[in-house]
């Protein structure tokens, strides 16, 4: 079974949205990602990592962030090599997914924290 149908299915069942949160290693547009035509092809934004991270989209589910945030440049993954975080280098792989949007109150990255080569993503609902 796809993850898409088995969150979906999780709905149906419980009767309370689903949240999908994570690295989901996929820059889904352009916008996500520091120099996409560059990287096209590369592993994270592959058309067919984009094509099945839109199938997610198509099934009913909502990107937070890019919900209440449609143009913002925003990344939430930067490489380790050449001052990628300090250049604003990035892309945007970490995601919250929920099944119904009407539960997001806010979301945002959280750029000013340090430790990993990720930043949280948060999101209010």
């Amino acid at each position: 079974m796809k993850l898409d149908r088995y969150l979906l299915e999780l709905k149906r069942e419980f009767g309370l949205p689903v949240l999908l949160c994570g690295d989901l290693n996929c820059a889904h547009q352009e916008i996500d990602i520091h120099n996409p035509k560059s990287n096209k092809g590369s592993p994270g934004f592959s058309l067919e990592e984009r094509r099945e991270f839109q199938l997610m989209l198509d099934s009913g589910f909502v990107d937070s962030f890019r919900h209440l945030h449609p143009d913002a440049v925003q990344y939430s993954y930067f490489s380790n090599f050449a001052r990628s975080r300090e250049r604003g280098v990035g892309w945007r792989i970490d995601y919250v997914l929920v099944s119904d949007p009407s539960i997001i109150q806010g979301a945002a990255i959280l750029g000013e924290y340090f430790g990993s080569d990720h930043v949280p993503v948060l999101l209010d609902f």
